[in-house]
């Protein structure tokens, strides 16, 4: 008789055998890199080579389908059927990573290869999103065959090659293939748990909106002894500009800027989790940002106004003349509430409100926040799912602090959304020298052949 604990074993075991590392070196050695101008050919190839194989292992119907936007990469959407009255559940993640950064990575790492040292498995798309989705795609088969060739559920799976270069043609192609993608649950892995140690959940992301303020004054320098004291400074409006959008401590000054009050559930969902404390994570500034908050609360349940980058003059070799102009790159992350699409008229009012007609806002783009509710039934599933295979209490995170295309599931198809990140926060993510752990994923193996096999175990209550 086959149990839960040989879904789990057997999923272990794959990884014990070193198959994992076999199937992950083989997709990290494929440079699926998807920043434009990207290579759709071996963006395909990823898909049909090394997915499509896997997928029809688990007895799936699988297409590649075109992108709806001319020029990106393709998707691949799957589906296996085994009963009209069982859940459906909807797995996503992306095959395309970001640029390899070739030549930076530390003596004997290089991005196209997996390299094992002791627990960190290095190499291109190890934490994001190649070894989560092996992670995912792994489980999924060793629990069909714990189960004698059943999941206890129907299977939807949707692969992109673009959510690194913000994912193009993704909520197009939800509303084109809506019945396709209909589903009762999205279950799902990318980004990085809250620490190595703790398996995660979290139901959404933060929103990210990107904008420009610029100064443009005059065409050209001119010499700061000659002029100085006559003509208006740009980099010094843009330093006051800067300052009356967000403090020296961090807090948001705009009203039309800032979230709504934490809820109730989120607040309590966050009461006992702690923002870094990893080997490798920077030191959290415990006063920094919104006075009143725990970090947790600032970084996953409130909205953070940050200076990405400030030009004015050529910093590398400055010279005693007064710059024609300034600009900064700017960035709101928002919850779920915050009034970004009103964006660029709420900051330009608060400019003029302050004398600062001079100063010119440009939203350059924008993803929606978004978050299911902490008590959902389905978070209260996975987590005792979790919490049942690894003997750990899992963090419960009612947004990712980071952005993912989220809203084209939870708004497009109307799913609730429950992630499982199988990284950890100091994995270098989009740097060199990226790497998963090798604990982590074998543990994120048990987790998700537990959570898979409790989803098939008792399907007539598995639709909240």
């Amino acid at each position: 008789m086959t149990t839960r604990e040989t879904a789990i074993d057997r999923a272990t075991a794959y990884y014990d055998s070193g198959t994992f590392l076999t199937d992950l070196r083989r997709r990290v050695a494929m440079p699926t890199e998807s920043r434009p101008p990207a290579d759709t050919t071996r963006l395909r190839a990823y898909l049909e080579d090394e997915l499509a194989p896997a997928t029809s292992r688990l007895g799936a119907t699988v297409r590649i389908l075109d992108n709806p936007v001319p020029d990106a990469g393709p998707f691949l959407l799957a589906h296996r059927h085994e009963a009209d009255d069982l859940p459906t559940v909807l797995v996503y993640g992306h095959a395309d990573v970001v640029p390899g950064q070739d030549g930076r990575w530390r003596a004997g790492l290089s991005p196209w290869d997996l390299v094992v040292e002791g627990d960190r498995l290095y190499g291109r798309g190890t934490a994001d999103n190649k070894g989560q989705h092996t992670v995912n795609l792994a489980a999924l088969e060793q629990v069909l065959a714990a189960r004698g060739g059943r999941l206890g559920f129907n299977l939807k799976l949707l692969m992109e090659t673009g959510e690194e270069s913000g994912s193009p043609g993704l909520h197009e192609f939800c509303r084109r293939m809506k019945d396709d993608l209909t589903a009762d649950v999205l279950i799902a892995s990318d980004g990085p748990r809250l620490a190595a140690d703790r398996p995660t959940l979290f139901l959404g992301s933060r929103g990210a909106a990107n904008f420009r303020l610029r100064v443009p004054l005059r065409a050209g320098a001119h010499h700061s002894g000659n002029w100085g004291g006559a003509l208006r400074n740009p980099a010094t409006v843009l330093a006051a500009a800067l300052s009356t959008l967000v403090d020296a401590q961090g807090r948001i000054l705009v009203e039309g800027l800032r979230p709504p009050a934490i809820p109730e559930p989120v607040r309590a969902a966050l009461a006992d989790l702690t923002v870094g404390g990893g080997e490798a994570d920077p030191t959290v500034d415990t006063d920094w940002g919104e006075p009143g908050l725990t970090p947790a609360e600032r970084v996953f349940a409130w909205n953070t106004l940050e200076v990405l980058a400030l030009s004015a003059g050529d910093p590398a070799k400055p010279v005693g003349a007064i710059p024609g102009t300034a600009h900064a790159d700017v960035q709101l992350r928002f919850v779920v509430g915050t009034d970004w699409q009103n964006l660029e008229s709420i900051v330009r009012a608060h400019l003029d409100a302050h004398a600062l007609p001079m100063v010119e806002v440009e939203v350059l783009q924008a993803v929606p926040a978004t978050r299911l509710d902490p008590d959902s039934p389905w978070v209260h599933w996975a987590k005792a799912s979790l919490h049942r295979t690894t003997g750990k209490i899992p963090a419960i995170l009612p947004n990712l602090g980071g952005t993912l295309p989220n809203d084209a599931f939870a708004e497009i198809l109307g799913l609730p959304t429950v992630w499982v990140p199988h990284s950890h926060p100091s994995c270098a993510q989009h740097a060199p020298d990226e790497h998963m752990l090798g604990t982590v994923a074998r543990e994120s193996l048990a987790v998700m052949a537990g959570l898979f096999w409790d989803l098939g175990e008792d399907p007539g209550n598995m639709c909240p």
